[in-house]
């Protein structure tokens, strides 16, 4: 079997196969307990039309090889095409039936404002990042979730939806997507790659303390992936730049992302991860809370800069 003969197999008849049946369809979409882990409410949603999955809890998706990956163990693509095909001949087309409920949005009544709330704001400082400098990058975001009313902190992406923070909370309004913060007049050569909006936030604040004078925050572009699953939707962008400096998360998902941008953009990308090795993000970093690393991480092929901290 091949890796476009494996794409064409149905993720919901090959879930099904194994065992695994929705509890819920929402449109397009086919909600399952994810088949990762033992869970309560369902958090695996399977796109009927595109063929894709997304675990929320995991915070990965994709096609059915990824999904192989998950279930199987491994990033051995010969041993996962064999146990796809070996699962082949006991698929059969499947169709669900649901009591039919109606469709409302996860959120509801969005009122979004600029950032004043003192909760909010007090949240981002225990984050260690200067309030001055997040307000004009966020929103806030007044919405009812599961019938109660909750706040929040709102970072917008191209598509229109929003990452959402709290104290609290950790989730995102549909649609998700990477963020991208362009300045303006000329364009820039360079641009900064995140994998989150704290982490965005964390080197702004990181800029403006140790160069207070001038720091150059509109010297360059930025990307922020609000998910290590959205490269993908980075890489069109990102090949409108000359120079592109990575500063993701010192983990496998970090690890991944890296790796698969500079495949992309071999010979002009940098990873600038080492300046805080030892912490897990640019955040931690900031907070000064360090991360204790059971297993030496793979090289990324580091380009050591000529100047200590952030010279970006």
């Amino acid at each position: 079997m091949t890796i476009q003969e494996a794409k064409q197999i149905n993720i919901a008849g090959y879930l099904q196969s194994l065992g695994y049946s929705p509890v819920k369809q929402q449109g397009e979409s086919l909600w399952y307990k994810s088949p990762f882990r033992q869970e309560t409410e369902a958090s695996f949603k399977v796109n009927t039309n595109r063929n894709l999955w997304f675990d929320y809890g995991l915070g990965k998706g994709g096609n059915i090889i990824a999904l192989a990956q998950e279930l199987y163990f491994s990033d051995h693509v010969p041993y996962l095409l064999r146990k796809i095909a070996e699962q082949a001949p006991h698929i059969r087309p499947v169709s669900f039936f649901f009591r039919q409920q109606p469709s409302e949005p996860s959120f509801q009544q969005l009122e979004v404002r600029e950032l004043t709330h003192p909760a909010l704001l007090r949240y981002l400082q225990e984050r260690g990042i200067d309030t001055a400098l997040a307000k004009p990058e966020c929103k806030e975001l007044h919405f009812i979730h599961n019938s109660k009313p909750y706040f929040a902190i709102g970072f917008p992406n191209v598509a229109g939806g929003f990452e959402v923070r709290n104290q609290f909370f950790k989730g995102c309004i549909a649609p998700k997507d990477i963020s991208h913060i362009r300045q303006s007049g000329e364009p820039r050569e360079k641009c900064l790659v995140f994998e989150g909006m704290t982490d965005y936030l964390s080197f702004l604040t990181l800029r403006k303390r140790n160069c207070p004078t001038m720091p150059n925050l509109d010297g360059q572009d930025y990307v922020i992936l609000n998910s290590t699953t959205n490269v993908p939707k980075a890489l069109d962008v990102l090949h409108g730049y000359g120079r592109i400096h990575c500063l993701l998360d010192n983990d496998e998902a970090g690890r991944k992302a890296y790796q698969e941008l500079a495949i992309e953009f071999d010979g002009c990308i940098r990873d600038f991860s080492h300046n805080y090795h030892g912490h897990k993000d640019l955040n931690d970093f900031l907070c000064g809370k360090r991360q204790n690393l059971t297993v030496n991480p793979p090289p990324r092929n580091i380009v050591k800069p000529k100047k200590k901290g952030f010279g970006l």
